[in-house]
């Protein structure tokens, strides 16, 4: 019977480590193992119970200011926190040290003139402590970035025997669980839309590291060995600069790569990244992610205009411009950073970056909400997390609204800490954990 890997088989796939891995396998509901955690849609498994209320004092388990700057948000294995960081050095480069600007990009950012220090931590999960910190790379950023933006915007990745970290064009890097360097590529450098920087986060499945090399200029779909880091297939892409991270899903014996694009929605082959099935009709910039659920990938983007778009994995070939090829399509209200959440049926997503929410019936496409403006909240760039029948809104403030996981908007709590928040957050098991602009909370009821 074909059908997708169910939430249920993925949150256990996620928690298990091979019998080689001394480290013993940890409860799915412990543990978030990459950006969306372990189901890749932002859904936290069964049994896990983060807090409802909390405020820069109150349920705050710890908080450890971070070095430099960064976006991207922190996973959890066992007893470690992981989380990046890009931070600025004293170091001026030489005239001679100054990468030189490609001139068939325009760019509207200035490349800093000193060194960076791209950082890797380990805290522990209980007390917030260092239990390593090495830097990955030094070295001076050929272009500059968004002001909203950071040169670590890339998440880490972990299957439970190594860690898996993107800096974009200064290197991947994979490191075991103690912090010892296993491998590390250069997959050279990246030239992004009007400079305005890198988002490239690993995604680990079985043998396979999958990174999204859209960009410019050569823009592809990258498959590396995760034990060595060599190149088992690399997939050109007629796209330009995208930022979004591909889902990987297994359905009818096949496991798919779904990469979001300004041109095409596509889903790879895991196998030797040939595309199974393509779809038009996104926007500029299509940063939001892919979700998917009983046998159907849901794709949005949002930037200056609306997309959303609903395809049965079993489709093949060209759908653009097939009738009745593709499940359904919606022209309102998409998101243009966040990516978009499924739970119980419903696809929740806000328009832009603002916090004006539709809902749709997930197999119809049919808005069981629309223009729903959530108050207490002003704009996203984190993407919502959903959790024992509750949703998470993260605001660029820092303010999280807690609602109902249901067709109306039912607000539990606004929880405010008072530092601006742009990376997604973690949910392990009862602590929520979020990456602020300086620091990383660890909220649980205390």
């Amino acid at each position: 019977m074909r059908k997708a890997l169910s939430l249920a088989a993925a949150f256990a796939l996620a928690a298990v480590v091979v019998a080689a891995d001394p480290s013993p396998p940890q409860p799915a509901a412990e543990n978030w193992p990459s950006w969306r955690g372990p189901s890749a849609v932002g859904v936290a498994p069964p049994g896990a119970n983060p807090p409802v209320t909390w405020d820069a004092k109150t349920n705050i388990k710890w908080k450890v200011e971070l070095p430099g700057r960064g976006s991207a948000s922190p996973i959890v294995w066992g007893d470690q926190v992981f989380v990046v960081s890009a931070a600025k050095t004293d170091r001026e480069a030489k005239p001679e040290e100054l990468p030189k600007r490609d001139p068939r990009f325009d760019t509207k950012t200035s490349p800093p003139t000193h060194y960076y220090r791209f950082e890797v931590m380990s805290l522990d999960r209980q007390t917030g402590r260092t239990k390593w910190q090495h830097t990955a790379t030094e070295a001076v950023p050929h272009e500059g970035h968004h002001p909203t933006h950071s040169y670590a915007a890339g998440s880490p990745a972990t299957d439970g025997k190594r860690l898996y970290v993107s800096f974009g064009s200064f290197g991947i890097f994979a490191y075991d669980l103690a912090g010892n360097l296993l491998w590390k590529r250069d997959l050279g450098r990246m030239n992004t839309r009007l400079g305005w920087g890198e988002a490239v986060t690993p995604v680990v499945h079985g043998d396979y590291l999958i990174l999204n090399w859209d960009q410019e200029a050569d823009s592809k779909l990258i498959a590396l060995d995760a034990a060595t880091g060599q190149t088992r297939w690399e997939a050109k892409r007629d796209e330009r600069t995208s930022w979004n991270t591909p889902l990987v899903v297994e359905y009818d014996g096949k496991t798919q790569v779904i990469v979001n694009g300004t041109k095409r929605v596509r889903s790879h082959d895991l196998a030797d990244g040939k595309v199974i099935w393509e779809v038009g009709g996104m926007t500029t910039n299509a940063i939001p992610s892919a979700v998917t659920a009983d046998g159907v990938a849901y794709v949005v983007s949002g930037y200056q205009r609306a997309a959303a778009v609903a395809v049965p994995l079993g489709a093949t070939g060209d759908l653009t411009d097939s009738a009745g090829k593709v499940v359904w399509k919606y022209g309102k209200g998409t998101p243009y950073v966040p990516s978009p959440i499924l739970v119980d049926g419903r696809l929740y997503f806000t328009e832009g970056n603002t916090q004006i929410l539709t809902v749709l019936d997930a197999k119809t496409g049919k808005p069981l909400l629309a223009g729903e403006r959530l108050s207490g909240v002003s704009s996203f760039y984190a993407s919502p997390v959903a959790a024992a029948g509750r949703l998470y809104f993260v605001d660029r403030l820092g303010t999280t609204l807690v609602i109902k996981a249901a067709a109306e908007v039912e607000v539990l709590a606004t929880n405010k800490l008072n530092e601006p928040i742009d990376a997604s957050p973690a949910i392990a098991g009862k602590t929520l954990f979020l990456r602020g602009e300086k620091h990383l909370f660890a909220i649980e009821e205390r």
